[in-house]
């Protein structure tokens, strides 16, 4: 259950990675690229302090399954991350920004903590062992209130972390840590691998023992007391029933502001394992998404296209009608993003039109996206169509009045004085 695929030895050959733990690392790199420089946009800055944490950092070197050609691990996605995302802050800027990040690698097994203190010494990261990266040879679990006095420390006005918490498996992150992370760093934010399928197929062979499984990884009311095996006999469903069930508690246990789920979908099974990203900033889950949409090969969601994006994570008769009989799958397509925005064209105007004051586009934003997989651009993309029939009007945040261009942040999103086509309501 918690045991991990892989195994390295100093001396032998590194372990097969797989297609879709290849995307993930590509999503994780692309998002602390992109998210840094979103911090960082301020031209007067001079530094900026992050901490990253990688709860399970194995070895560091495995092998490309089909090719076989070496692929570094997590840590060297952090560490290769943070040098692109300098270079590019820095690319344009008179004044430059130095990057202070401390880096803690997380690895239980010994074997390959041993293997990851030598590739990064073999790679030129030796002589900062101990100054800004961190190997410890330990669990995740018993380190968390370490490394939030660490993080308050560096940062006590703002701390500010990012977690990657890749457990092999479901049980190694008790929402209580991951709530409590999230509670005690106001700016930290946690990106987690969910084994939903093991955890499923876990609950199918050995349902006797759900209940202790439930109470390990602090979510022991998913069930709202029926039992699995009731479950399994009367929904259409089950898989999908139980999923619903569990996105809905793990939420709500880990406590987080704003968060995204999607599935990671390897070439071994279906669904597999979920991603999740928690934060307590809209501007950070608006990054995260977008990375969703530029990446989308690997990652799917089972829900609505609109603000129905978890709605019992249930069929999508829509989207699989426009894709002809393929998967019902949500797959962060071109179809995908028509759909969405269409149904964001109904549902922004519903919301508006029942406000007389209208609101921000930042509060619009913020209220509404863990209902949906659409970044912020593909909200304003919706908003033009509905400005363009002038169902709604944008009125400028540094004006005052009514403006044309592409709606920000902080302009509002209103009725009209005076409607001319159609009424969406």
């Amino acid at each position: 259950m918690t045991r991990s695929p892989y195994e390295w030895e100093l001396n032998g050959q590194p372990p097969i990675i797989q297609h879709h733990s290849i995307a993930k690392h590509g999503i994780f790199r692309a998002y602390l690229v992109a998210y840094i420089q979103t911090l960082v946009s301020n031209p007067n800055r001079d530094e900026f302090r992050l901490v990253l944490v990688d709860g399970f950092a194995g070895g560091g070197i495995y092998r490309h399954e089909d090719t076989r050609a070496i692929v570094l691990g997590s840590p060297f996605i952090m560490l290769d991350a943070t040098k692109e995302a300098e270079a590019a802050i820095n690319a344009d800027r008179r004044k430059q920004v130095k990057l202070d990040i401390d880096y803690f690698f997380i690895e239980r097994d010994r074997a390959a903590a041993e293997c990851l203190r030598h590739v990064l010494t073999e790679r030129g990261y030796g002589a900062r062992m101990h100054q800004d990266i961190f190997l410890l040879n330990s669990d995740f679990e018993s380190n968390v209130d370490r490394l939030i006095e660490h993080v308050r420390g560096k940062m006590p006005r703002s701390p500010r972390a990012i977690f990657l918490l890749d457990q092999y498996g479901y049980s190694e992150v008790p929402t209580e840590r991951i709530a409590k992370i999230i509670q005690s760093l106001p700016g930290s934010e946690v990106i987690l691998t969910f084994a939903v399928d093991a955890l499923l197929n876990y609950f199918t062979e050995r349902s006797g023992i759900t209940k202790s499984i439930l109470q390990t990884v602090g979510i022991p009311d998913i069930l709202r007391g029926r039992s699995f095996e009731d479950i399994k006999k009367t929904e259409k469903d089950w898989r999908l029933f139980v999923q619903a069930c569990l996105y809905q508690e793990l939420v709500q246990k880990c406590r987080a502001k704003y968060y995204t789920l999607f599935f990671i979908r390897s070439s071994q099974g279906h669904g597999d394992y979920w991603l999740i990203h928690f934060s307590q900033k809209a501007r950070a889950r608006d990054v995260m998404t977008r990375i969703h949409w530029q990446m989308n090969n690997h990652f799917a969601h089972y829900g609505g296209a609109g603000l129905d994006m978890f709605h019992a994570l249930g069929y999508v008769s829509e989207y699989d009608d426009r894709r002809a009989g393929q998967t019902s799958l949500f797959q962060f397509d071109d179809i995908a993003k028509s759909l969405s925005t269409e149904q964001l064209v109904v549902q922004i105007a519903s919301i508006i039109y029942s406000d007389p004051e209208g609101l921000p586009f930042a509060e619009l934003f913020a209220t509404t996206c863990n209902l949906s997989p659409a970044s912020s651009d593909i909200y304003k993309d919706a908003i033009e169509i509905l400005r363009s029939h002038r169902e709604i009007e944008v009125i400028g945040a540094s004006t005052g009045k009514r403006t044309n261009a592409r709606v920000q942040d902080g302009d509002r999103i209103r009725v009209p004085d005076q409607r001319n086509l159609f009424d969406i309501r």
